[in-house]
């Protein structure tokens, strides 16, 4: 056995159709001879591409100097020998080492560039990253735990259990889950540093123990695979332009009998009483809004759809009514002023709305506050909750 071989820690594979060689995994070898056959691959496969050669270290964990020296090495004698060649090495932000460790290489060689692969790849988010957003979140959390700690169990939540919620953004429903119900074990991941700032502070504050917020992307992550009974992902995948990546890597990360557990709206759904009719437009146009940013938040009811296509089974699927006969009205009063500040604020001036627009936009959102908050009046916003089981 060779010592490449004793070193199943990283991976190196080349793909003829893309002209991509990746590299991924952990390497540290302590002598160049341990990358062998991996330096060979990527001779190789620079023998025979034309045009591009793609470099993929997105899932790159760590790499010592030695290392990247001589993967670096090869790279720059083939700009040299093969001025026609250019090197493309593709990164990401989750690991950002590796943007400015191989971003060195570019200043060397005019040939090469680097890509963070992820850095445009959720064309909303940045709407929802923000510190103003952490209000909205909170309430929201609040005013839909009411309803999913009583639905929960009948989709595998249990006490004792090793659950991942991914795209946890600040972390509160981690925490509620862990006072209710008491997992042995919880990550909880997010691709928003402040998000992930805010939730180790609230754990920190709260005296929280058991959850280990993670930084990553959702639609490769840096887990392993098979290892939770229960994955989690609320309100995410109708944010995200890619949905069916981010339910390829909750399948992967879910054990074999576990099951994957997602909420999603539909927001054209959203109703109030009185002025139902400019209520009914506005949420209408947010559907739009969002559509136009590639997030899709009429995603609820095709969540069963979505579930069947990643392979689950055993589909179980409900819904529940967010009102104002929740709890304070003042709460979900709350939540459709922030809605409005941002959808009606930053979302529409990005899109280019004008001013008539945007001041009936904003007067269905005032109509639902409306609806909210008058004695009679009832304000709803509707959740679709879905699982799957993973296959054995």
């Amino acid at each position: 056995m060779s010592p490449y071989n004793l070193l199943p820690r990283f991976k190196a594979q080349y793909d003829a159709n893309s002209q991509e060689f990746s590299i991924s995994g952990v390497v540290r070898p302590q002598a160049i001879d341990e990358l062998g056959p991996s330096l060979a691959l990527l001779r190789e496969a620079i023998g025979r591409v034309r045009g591009v050669l793609y470099v993929n270290v997105r899932r790159l964990a760590q790499m010592n100097n030695a290392a990247f020296y001589a993967f670096s090495r090869i790279i720059i004698d083939a700009c040299r020998a093969r001025p026609d060649l250019k090197f493309v090495v593709v990164t990401s932000s989750v690991v950002g080492w590796t943007s400015r460790k191989f971003g060195r290489l570019t200043r060397l060689e005019p040939n090469i560039t680097v890509e963070e692969y992820d850095s445009e790849f959720y064309p909303g988010q940045g709407f929802l990253e923000e510190g103003g957003f952490v209000p909205i979140l909170r309430t929201q959390t609040k005013m839909t735990w009411r309803h999913e700690r009583e639905i929960l169990p009948r989709h595998g939540m249990r006490p004792g259990i090793v659950m991942a919620d991914i795209c946890c953004g600040i972390g509160d429903f981690a925490v509620l889950v862990q006072k209710e119900f008491q997992p042995s074990r919880i990550v909880a991941l997010d691709h928003s540093i402040s998000s992930l700032n805010y939730a180790r502070q609230v754990m920190r504050e709260f005296d929280i123990r058991g959850i280990e917020y993670t930084y990553g992307d959702a639609s490769e992550m840096l887990l392993d695979e098979a290892q939770f009974d229960l994955v989690t992902c609320r309100h995410s995948l109708q944010i995200f332009n890619r949905p069916e990546l981010i339910l390829k890597e909750l399948y992967r990360i879910c054990k074999p009998g576990g099951r994957i557990y997602i909420t999603n709206e539909k927001n054209s759904h959203c109703l109030g009483e009185p002025r139902a009719e400019s209520i009914r437009w506005t949420y209408n146009e947010v559907a739009k809004l969002f559509a136009h940013f590639e997030m899709d938040v009429e995603l609820g009811p095709k969540s069963r759809r979505y579930l069947i296509e990643a392979g689950l089974e055993d589909i179980r699927i409900e819904t529940f009514m967010v009102t104002n006969l929740d709890g304070d009205p003042q709460d979900f009063a709350d939540v459709i002023v922030a809605w409005s500040d941002v959808y009606a604020g930053e979302m529409a001036a990005k899109r280019g709305d004008g001013p008539e627009f945007v001041a009936r936009f904003r007067q269905g959102f005032q109509d639902h506050i409306f609806a909210a908050l008058h004695p009679k009046g009832y304000a709803g916003w509707p959740i679709w909750v879905a699982s799957g089981r993973r296959p054995q």
